[in-house]
């Protein structure tokens, strides 16, 4: 099947299908000009993520963690969706049944209009009290750029607060792992710009697919689920989809 074919394929599944729950990842905001976790652009002062998104180096050093996502906060605040972001957006709108389930914490979806988003990794907008005072609720909205301290203070208890995001070794909050794995029972399941090595957002393509879904993955490069679904498309998500909705637009 030729790259032709297999755009043709997906159209004609979107146009059948009465659930489609999308699945994406970095590489749909990297157009954008958001860095991928992986990589050498993921790298920061010397850091990987995997260095700094974690409870312990929060700990061990909450002025340093937050001036990297003080970084990150900035760089995205000048990012704009990108065509791959407008085409889900409007796939949102256009089809009944769509859910979007995003591992992204940039807020670029919902930027772009995207309805139905669930946060599987929350967002780099939103904080809470690292000491989960009784006063603050569980997180809030905070889109200060630049942030008026490092690291930013809780309002209800001047202590300091913490980015609302899932960082590596914590638990996805019950109630959107629920959400996901409901989204996941759909006619069509699409993964799109993600390495599929992250857990458990990676299982969901599996799980929709043992729920009868037809499952498609979207991304330049093969990743260890390429081999298992219905149909892999190795391009870039901004160069397909628009592709995929200029076809829907025919009929």
């Amino acid at each position: 099947m030729n790259s032709g074919e297999r755009l043709s394929e997906l159209a004609e599944r979107i146009r059948s299908s009465s659930r489609i729950t999308v699945l994406t990842g970095a590489g749909v905001s990297a157009a954008s000009g958001v860095p991928t976790f992986r990589g050498r652009e993921g790298l920061w002062n010397n850091f990987s993520a995997e260095q700094l998104a974690t409870a312990e180096a929060f700990r061990r050093d909450p002025k340093l963690v937050w001036e990297w996502y003080s970084w990150r906060r900035e760089l995205i605040s000048r990012c704009q969706p990108n065509a791959a972001h407008l085409v889900l957006a409007a796939w949102s709108r256009r089809f009944t049944g769509f859910t979007l389930i995003t591992q992204n914490v940039d807020g670029l979806h919902e930027r772009a209009g995207t309805q139905y988003v669930i946060r599987f990794h929350g967002s780099i907008w939103e904080v809470s009290c690292w000491n989960r005072c009784a006063s603050s609720p569980p997180r809030w909205w905070d889109d200060s750029v630049p942030l008026p301290s490092i690291p930013p203070l809780c309002p209800h208890c001047g202590g300091i607060t913490r980015p609302g995001v899932v960082w590596f070794g914590e638990n996805i909050d019950p109630s959107i792992a629920d959400r996901s794995l409901k989204a996941a029972r759909c006619d069509l399941f699409l993964t799109v710009g993600t390495s599929a090595l992250v857990y458990p957002a990676a299982g969901l393509t599996f799980d929709a697919k043992t729920q009868g879904a037809f499952t498609v993955e979207i991304n330049p490069e093969a990743t260890p689920a390429s081999g298992s679904v219905d149909l892999a498309i190795q391009e870039p998500a901004e160069a397909v989809l628009p592709k995929v909705d200029a076809l829907l637009r025919e009929k």
